[in-house]
């Protein structure tokens, strides 16, 4: 039998970067870009190549600009990690698999690294695949993206925070409070499902030449955070706080305050980080025509909120103007897997 199991691209609302400094956020799942892993079982064990394995250039400036936007490892690496930390897991919790192999591949239509969660989804959607090919239903849905987490943070050494795998592995619209004391005793956050019907007009949108490794950016927070600097220890609460205030603005159907913490949200980071001007341009476009906006991720795509049709067609045409794609993400709570 073959399974297909599917994780989406997901887009920070508000909190972020704070998820990986035992902040808070609250992040939306982007079904229009799938992920699917496919496994089957074989006589061996397979990992297959995906579609961001690239060992195939047009010439050398084709590499050179491949491995200086994408890194030298494509996603065949996050499968592999995965599939070790599951494989590691069940062993240690005496969760006894079939012994079987399997062949495993997956392909990815999330724009790449621009910020929606591309790595991650390859993650997930493994974890997914495997517990469902093993028929392992005893792993704890909230303890799920932790373990996914660790494929990227430990394994391979990928700064990065829960937000990502939480919302990917629950789907819709989730607030995560990554309380310190709560996560290291649980190994897990408290994760809260928001009705998606309560953000009923959203818009993603991307500049596919925007592509840089998000992990660098990581990289070089994790160093302030770890220095306690004053300001970025500041602005990590401050980040927080708006989720937390979002949350209940979003339960309220109050999207006035949604709107000013999203645009709280990157103020903040553009005066702390310094954002670059290709990046603060989108923010500002959309800005423009009265809608509110922030980074999805780690830059390279904005979220945001507009108020009517004719708002979106400006939006639209605005930002386009400038080489973005725009969506209206039909938010997902659905977690797909078939079987055929």
């Amino acid at each position: 039998m073959l399974l297909e199991v599917t994780s989406f691209a997901r887009a920070g609302l508000l909190g972020n970067p704070s998820d990986g400094y035992y902040g808070k956020t609250i992040a939306l799942s982007i079904p229009e870009f799938p992920v699917v892993v496919t496994i089957y079982e074989s006589p061996e064990l397979r990992i297959e190549l995906g579609d961001v394995d690239d060992n195939v250039f047009e010439n050398m400036d084709g590499l050179v600009q491949e491995v200086q936007h994408f890194g030298y490892y494509g996603g065949i690496r996050l499968v592999k990690a995965t599939t070790k930390i599951f494989a590691q897991y069940c062993h240690e919790q005496g969760i006894e698999l079939p012994d079987r192999n399997f062949t495993i591949r997956y392909r990815s239509t999330v724009p790449r690294l621009v910020g929606l969660g591309g790595s991650s989804a390859i993650c997930t959607a493994t974890f997914k695949a495997l517990a469902k090919f093993y028929e392992v239903d005893c792993i704890p849905q909230e303890l799920v993206p932790t373990l996914c987490w660790h494929a990227e943070n430990q394994e391979l050494g990928i700064h990065c925070g829960m937000q990502d795998r939480v919302i990917q592995v629950y789907g819709g619209v989730v607030y995560m409070d990554f309380d310190q004391e709560y996560f290291e005793a649980h190994e897990h956050g408290r994760y809260v499902r928001l009705d998606p019907q309560r953000l009923p007009r959203v818009f993603l949108a991307y500049d596919p030449n925007r592509a840089e490794f998000s992990g660098i950016y990581h990289r070089r927070l994790r160093v302030l955070f770890e220095e306690k600097k004053a300001d970025i220890l500041a602005a990590m609460s401050e980040f927080a706080d708006f989720a937390e205030q979002g949350a209940e603005a979003i339960q309220k159907g109050d999207l006035d305050r949604v709107n000013q913490l999203i645009n709280a949200n990157f103020d903040l980071r553009n005066r702390v980080f310094n954002v670059s001007e290709e990046n603060i341009r989108m923010v500002q476009t959309a800005r423009s025509v009265g809608a509110s906006a922030k980074f999805a991720g780690s830059g390279g795509a904005i979220v945001g909120l507009y108020e009517d049709d004719a708002m979106f067609v400006q939006l639209s045409e605005k930002l386009k103007q400038i080489g973005c794609r725009v969506i209206q993400p039909q938010i997902s709570t659905i977690d797909n897997v078939s079987a055929k």
